[in-house]
């Protein structure tokens, strides 16, 4: 039986997870929202400075927090900024996650987060960077979104197309290129879709309902300044 719950997900979900003694869990720094007294709460940089530096390139922060309930069971809430979904993954060792800038909330003890390098066309059109998250391991992987979560299963020769600001994580052995939205390039651009993601399978892609960049052009227009 599952020592979490997911609570609130038609809006706003946070995570409720039961940690045994001497159980530890890794998070996003500042994710915890409230922890028992028994539950210590550190930061670090798994992996030395040079993994703290790769996450931050493929947009993450350079700390983990870790939760660790060091004087018996304890229970912790926590959650993530934006206004979207939480999802929990299950891995068994036998693939791993590549989870674009954002997506990573928390992770159990045997999961490994880690950066991978994209080619040039991918870093440059993506919209993700030349640095994307690599998770992988044993364990339990939160994935948090703008927006809900939206899984796609694709079986072997399928395809899909995606739009580059709505990907959250895909199976690291799926292959996707870079691709106009349309047949010609101003087609492609007066649709506003211009470049987008074409991913074969088999395989999961999980997308995001929402686009962050188009909540920041919304908030640009009111005269506010986005970072």
């Amino acid at each position: 039986m599952a020592n979490y719950e997911i609570l609130y997900q038609d809006a706003f979900p946070i995570v409720r997870y039961q940690l045994r003694a001497g159980e530890k869990l890794k998070a996003e720094s500042d994710a915890m929202i409230a922890m028992s007294p028994n539950v210590d709460v550190t930061g670090g940089v798994e992996g030395g400075v040079l993994r703290g530096l790769g996450r931050m390139l493929a947009g993450e922060k350079f700390f983990f927090q870790y939760l660790a309930a060091t004087r018996g069971d304890g229970e912790v809430l926590f959650g993530h900024a934006l206004p979207g979904g939480i999802i929990d993954v299950e891995l068994d060792g036998s693939y791993g996650l590549r989870v674009q800038k954002d997506g990573f909330l928390a992770a159990t003890e045997g999961v490994e987060v880690n950066t991978q390098m994209q080619n040039l066309t991918k870093g440059i059109f993506s919209g993700e960077g030349f640095f994307v998250l690599n998770v992988s391991g044993r364990g339990t992987v939160f994935l948090s979104s703008y927006g809900a979560i939206h899984a796609i299963n694709l079986q072997p020769g399928e395809e899909i197309i995606i739009d580059n600001g709505h990907l959250v994580a895909w199976a690291d052995y799926m292959s996707y290129k870079i691709t106009k939205a349309s047949n010609g390039w101003v087609s492609s651009v007066m649709s506003g879709e211009c470049l987008v993601c074409r991913f074969t399978g088999p395989g999961v892609v999980l997308i995001q309902t929402r686009n962050p960049s188009g909540l920041k052009g919304f908030i640009s227009k009111l005269g506010f300044k986005t970072s």
